[in-house]
C-alpha cells in the first residue's frame, strides 16, 4: 500500500520525527533508521535488503507497520456503517460477513484512487487499515461524508505484519487459533494477554498476518516472535521489493489521484454487485468513468516490465515505443532489482496497444535507451493460503 520506501525516503531531519512503539527494539537490532511518512522507520538491519528479503520468501519476516493508519467505524446499526462505506467505495461492504477482510479502493469525482486501504468486518464495527501518508487525509474524508450516525475513530494502536511460509508456525507457538484463518479472515484474538485483531493478509504476496494491538503489547509480542529461529527482522527496503515482485500497487507510485482502478488493473476489487447490472451498481465516486472503462476497456494500463539487461530500471523513467523516440508514452512507476528473481523488474503505464505481453519498448535510464519487455504480474506467484469463503 503506499509508495516506494526507497525513491520517497524524506530528506533526513535532525528532529520531529515521531516514533512507533517499536522503536526500541530497532535500535537495539542495529536498524539503519531513515526518516519515512514523518516516522523514524527502520530501512535494513545488520543482515541487509537482500538477505531480509530472501529469508522472508523462505522463512518469515517481522515487519514493523506501526506508521499505516487504523480507523474505526460503527453505528447503532453495524449494517448502516457498511451501507454508508459503499457509498465511497466500489466494493461489496454490505455482503462483508463477520470475521472477513476485503481489498477496498476510496476513489474520487474523476474515477481516480485516492487511497487504497484493507476493511475488516468485526460484526459490530468496520476497521479499516490505511496508508500512511493518506491516514489524516482519509479520516477527514471518512467524517465529512458518513452520515451523522456513522463515527469514525482514530485507533492509536501498534501494527506489525509476520510475512512468509514459516509465518503462521511462528504465530501460532503463541496463539494456536491461528492456524485456522484463512487468507483475509480477520479475528480478535488474545496473544500474550493482550487483546489483538489478527488478519491474515499482508503486502509481499506470501502467506502471513497482520496484528493491531495496544501499543504496551508490541515490544512483547514482537519479541516473541523473534524468538523464533525462523524469524527475521524486516526493514522497509525488503518490504518494497517484496511487494514489488507480488505486483502489488503502492499509491503515491502505481496508484493515485491520476489513476483510476480499471487502468491500475484493480478492477477484480470492484465485484458484480457493484458495476452495470448489479444490485448496487454505482453510487461510488467516479462511478460513470469507472464502470465506462470496465465496460469498454480504459486507454492505458498498468503492467508489468522485465530489463534484457542487469540495469535496475527505477520509478519515473520514460518509456518509449522506439529506441529513436522522441515522445515518451509512458512511464515507469516503480522498480528495482528483485531479489527473488535474480533480476531487475518494474512497473508502468502503458497504453492498451503497447501493453500485451512481450512487447518492447525503452526506458531512459542516465541518457541511454535500455529495452524491457511487458510481462504478466505478478512477478513471483502468490503463497496465500486460500480456502472456502
Amino acid at each position: 500500500m503506499h509508495a516506494d520506501p526507497l525513491a520517497t525516503v524524506d530528506t533526513p531531519r535532525a528532529s520531529g520525527l515521531l516514533r512507533n512503539p517499536l522503536h526500541a527494539l530497532h535500535l537495539r537490532r542495529g536498524a539503519r533508521m531513515v526518516p519515512f511518512s514523518g516516522y523514524d522507520m527502520p530501512l535494513h538491519y545488520p543482515a541487509g535488503l537482500l538477505k531480509e528479503h530472501i529469508h522472508t520468501r523462505a522463512n518469515a519476516g517481522l515487519f514493523d507497520v506501526s506508521h499505516m493508519g487504523q480507523i474505526a467505524l460503527a453505528a447503532d446499526d453495524p449494517a448502516e456503517a457498511a451501507r454508508a462505506l459503499e457509498a465511497l467505495i466500489p466494493a461489496d461492504i454490505v455482503g462483508l460477513k463477520p470475521g472477513r477482510q476485503r481489498y477496498g479502493l476510496l476513489t474520487d469525482a474523476a474515477g481516480g484512487i485516492r487511497d487504497d486501504l484493507m476493511v475488516g468486518n468485526l460484526g459490530d464495527r468496520l476497521v479499516l487499515v490505511v496508508n500512511a501518508a493518506n491516514k489524516a487525509a482519509d479520516l477527514a474524508h471518512l467524517r465529512a461524508y458518513l452520515p451523522a450516525a456513522v463515527t469514525a475513530t482514530a485507533l492509536d494502536r501498534a501494527l506489525i505484519a509476520l510475512q512468509g511460509p514459516k509465518a503462521e508456525a511462528a504465530l501460532a507457538r503463541i496463539a494456536p487459533q491461528v492456524a485456522a484463518m484463512r487468507f483475509m479472515d480477520a479475528a480478535e484474538v488474545p496473544i500474550l494477554g493482550h487483546a489483538c485483531l489478527v488478519t491474515r493478509s499482508g503486502y509481499t504476496g506470501e502467506d502471513g498476518f497482520e496484528i493491531s494491538l495496544p501499543d504496551v503489547a508490541a515490544e512483547a509480542v514482537a519479541e516473541a516472535l523473534l524468538a523464533d529461529a525462523a524469524v527475521m527482522p524486516i526493514g522497509l527496503g525488503a518490504r518494497d521489493s517484496l511487494r514489488l515482485e507480488a505486483g502489488l500497487c503502492l499509491h503515491g507510485a502505481d496508484i493515485g489521484p491520476d489513476t483510476s482502478p480499471v487502468e491500475a488493473g484493480l478492477a477484480w476489487a470492484i465485484p458484480s454487485v457493484r458495476r452495470i447490472g448489479g444490485a448496487r451498481a454505482g453510487g461510488f465516486p467516479g462511478d460513470a468513468r469507472i464502470l465506462a472503462e470496465i465496460a469498454a476497456g480504459p486507454s492505458r494500463r498498468r503492467v508489468g516490465l522485465r530489463p534484457e539487461g542487469r540495469s535496475p530500471v527505477r520509478a519515473g523513467a520514460p518509456l518509449f515505443a522506439e529506441e529513436a523516440g522522441t515522445e515518451p508514452v509512458g512511464t515507469v512507476t516503480s522498480g528495482g532489482f528483485g531479489p527473488s528473481l535474480g533480476a531487475p523488474a518494474a512497473m508502468a503505464m502503458l497504453p492498451v496497444a503497447l501493453g500485451t505481453d512481450g512487447t518492447r519498448v525503452f526506458a531512459e535510464v542516465r541518457g541511454q535507451r535500455l529495452p524491457v519487455r511487458v510481462v504478466p504480474l505478478p512477478f513471483v506467484p502468490a503463497g496465500f493460503k486460500r480456502g472456502r469463503i
